[in-house]
Formats: structure tokens, sequence, C-alpha cells
């Protein structure tokens, strides 16, 4: 009740305008950040472009003050990003349609780390939640699920992440990397109505597969997935808090996405 009582004090206080330390007092905890930042070293899908960054100006100008600005290009999915369910669900919603209330919210996470640091391939199955259901009780509803498969620990270094450093066809065709199973991604939408997921891999589903069931599922079901997380070693099984807000692309399927666990102490 503690933490229930703390989030809805920050969200209260994010809704206030002009609030202040006078009126309620922010909560005791941490924030972690989920999201790597986008450079050079940020990988990418085998087929999509490399992140870049240009330099518009940078330095002194000839009235005598400091001035640098930059333009960026980048595909909708690389780097830590949300897939929209425009994504792989017509008539899903685009990413500017997605709300707030969808974005924000308490996590769980489940850790598969054993499993799939032994296993490229691993499924996240539902024998998986229902284990953690064992111990932790059951994924309420409206929960925002975290599936932490330990592949962070290989950020940036491609070969080992992707499971291939290859790009194009050649390497779409050797990814190997754990993900969700199309099952479980049933079961999740179902039997437990989540909000919204995340993992620490390049995609919900596995890098070998050829239909994107996972994707399909949740999408259909206008539930967005959040890929290449960070720092998911950081965040409690129980009691976090997310923030995930991404890029507002009107009409995008996805987009660059600044994800932060808020953990009450």
């Amino acid at each position: 009740m503690k933490r229930k009582l703390s989030w809805l004090l920050i969200l209260s206080c994010f809704a206030s305008v002009g609030c202040s330390t006078k009126q309620a007092a922010f909560p005791a905890g941490k924030w972690v950040d989920l999201s790597y930042d986008y450079s050079k070293e940020t990988i990418f899908w085998p087929t999509a472009s490399p992140f870049i960054l240009d330099t518009v100006s940078v330095g002194m100008t000839e009235k005598g003050y400091y001035y640098s600005s930059y333009g960026f290009c980048t595909d909708e999915h690389g780097g830590t990003h949300i897939d929209a369910p425009i994504h792989f669900a017509q008539g899903g919603r685009t990413v500017d349609q997605l709300p707030l209330s969808q974005l924000i919210g308490p996590s769980v996470k489940i850790d598969v780390s054993p499993q799939a640091l032994a296993n490229k391939d691993y499924l996240v199955s539902i024998q998986d939640f229902t284990q953690w259901e064992s111990v932790h009780g059951k994924i309420p509803e409206g929960s925002i699920v975290l599936l932490q498969t330990g592949y962070s620990r290989y950020w940036p270094d491609r070969l080992q992440y992707l499971g291939t450093d290859k790009t194009g066809n050649e390497g779409v065709s050797q990814l190997h990397f754990p993900g969700l199973d199309p099952k479980a991604a049933q079961w999740l939408v179902t039997q437990r109505k989540i909000k919204a997921i995340g993992i620490d891999t390049a995609s919900i589903d596995y890098g070998q597969s050829q239909e994107f069931s996972s994707h399909v599922t949740l999408m259909k079901a206008n539930i967005p997935a959040f890929e290449n997380l960070a720092s998911l070693d950081q965040v409690p099984t129980l009691g976090a808090h997310i923030v995930a807000l991404p890029m507002k692309i009107k009409g995008g399927s996805g987009g660059p996405l600044r994800i932060i666990a808020f953990i009450p102490d």
C-alpha cells in the first residue's frame, strides 16, 4: 500500500500545475534509466540503416557566443525503442495514438537469464510465468511486464547480442537471441490483460522467428513492446514503476524510447 500511495503521489505531482515541495514531498527512491544512448555503436536490425549524427554547426560565432546544432537520421526500430501496435497489426494504434496511461504504470519483472544465457534461442514460456506467480502471486491486470534475459551484458557487441555481426538478409538469417513464446504472448493477452511488455533483446520474438507471432498477437490487442532495454538487473521483481515515453512520431510504427523506472524506498 505504501508503494502504491507513493506512485499516486508522483502522478498527482506531475499532474499538478506548479507542484512544489510545499504541496507534496516527493517520495524517497531512485530512478533507473533503462535506455541506451544513440550513437554509431547503436545496434539496429541487420536490414536497417545505422544511426547518423551530422554536425550543423559547432563553435564560437562571429558575435562571440558558443553555438552547437546537429541533425540526425534514424530508423524507428533501433536502439531502445517502442513497437507501436500498427507495426504488426493493421488498424492498430500508431505511436502518437498510444495513451500515456498505457506507457506509465507498475511493472513486474520475470528473470529468465539462466535459461536464456544457456540457450540463445530460448522462448519465455507460460511455465516461466506460472512458476513466477507461484512465488510472487498473480501478475496484476494492467501491469507492464519486463523480461530479463541477461543479454544487455553484451551491448553493444553485435555478434554477441544478435548472434551475428552481418548485415542485410544474410544477417537476418543468422539472428540468435531469446524472445517470447507466441503461446505465452496469447496467455498474457487473454489471461493477464497486461498493458505493455518490454525485453532486453532486439525483438519480442526470438531471433529465428519467421512469422513474428508474438508481435502479431500482442499488437492485435493494441499492446506495445519496448525492445533493447538496458539495466533490467537494477529493477526489482515487484514494486517498480515505469515511465516509457517515445518520440511522438505522427503515424509512426515505433520510435526511439526514453524509458525509466522509479524504485521507491
